[in-house]
């Protein structure tokens, strides 16, 4: 089957682990890895039988049949890589928080902004309560959303730990601007027990319309819909209804490919944005077939 050619700047463990599951895809072909300096994940990449480069945005530029790029960079390094991209009419899809392109969160609003040529991914927080949030919404109305993901402190990199601001802001605001909630705040917790514990995320709403029934089975609908790209993806306490408030609970085991099982949180992230890239390639693939 033909697959659509994508590439990966930053080989770092976000870069490498999308490389694997790139590896899996039956839409996508991993042609091209690319750093800016001689590193582990691009020598990784190499005795995988991945070209490789260390040009960095440039040696993506230069390869014509290239059609979706994932930035697993940093915000500054994005913010000049897209505008070079769109030029180059490649898709890109944002790992980092600079939030060029619209949010996607894939089973929220993937449908609506999938043709825009940058999309965010917003963050791991954002991919693992904005879904909830956005069921919720559709059925009960939701006035307020407050959520707190607790990750290993493992798990959490230094681009992770320089970017703590920025997490919580964009997670917020993404709890809006897609999960529809009208007020929102977002807290991150490192949680540096032994062994590492999964990705825990604890979602509380204040509804209109607290209808129990009508919350679990959204929920429920759309854990499902979630672990069909991230299988790791379950409730570990069901909606509980008091009033109009609604607590849920949800964790992320990771799929092992590159990182610990324990580090859903990035995991989740790696996951969603190949999905959304292999939405837009069988998009791509099925306007080849018919032209």
């Amino acid at each position: 089957m033909e697959k659509v050619k994508v590439a990966v700047i930053g080989p770092g463990n976000i870069g490498s682990d999308l490389m694997y599951k790139i590896f899996r895809s039956k839409y996508l072909e991993m042609a091209l890895m690319t750093g800016i300096v001689e590193s582990e994940g691009i020598k990784r990449a190499r005795n995988l039988g991945v070209k490789t480069s260390t040009d960095g945005v440039n040696a993506v530029l230069a390869e014509e049949d290239i059609k979706i790029v994932f930035d697993a960079t940093g915000a500054k390094p994005h913010l000049m890589h897209a505008p070079l991209l769109k030029a180059a009419g490649k898709i890109a899809i944002d790992l980092t928080p600079a939030a060029v392109g619209p949010y996607v969160v894939p089973p929220a609003n993937l449908d609506k902004v999938q043709a825009e040529p940058n999309l965010n991914m917003v963050t791991c927080g954002g991919q693992a309560t904005v879904p909830i949030v956005y069921a919720i919404n559709q059925v009960a109305g939701v006035n307020y959303a407050e959520i707190v993901a607790c990750i290993s402190s493992k798990s959490a990199g230094p681009g992770t730990r320089q970017n703590i601001d920025e997490f919580t802001q964009t997670t917020a605001r993404a709890l809006r601007v897609v999960g529809g909630a009208k007020e929102s705040k977002a807290i991150i917790v490192l949680n540096p027990a032994e062994p590492p514990l999964m990705m825990s995320n604890t979602i509380y709403t204040e509804v209109e319309n607290p209808d129990e029934k009508a919350i679990t089975e959204a929920v429920n609908a759309m854990v499902k819909e979630i672990q069909s790209y991230v299988p790791g993806y379950r409730l570990r306490v069901p909606p509980i209804i008091d009033g109009n408030k609604v607590t849920t609970i949800v964790e992320v085991e990771g799929a092992g490919d590159f990182l610990p099982k324990y580090s859903g949180n990035l995991d989740i992230i790696t996951s969603a944005a190949v999905a959304v890239a292999e939405k837009i390639a069988a998009k791509i693939l099925s306007k080849e077939v018919v032209a």
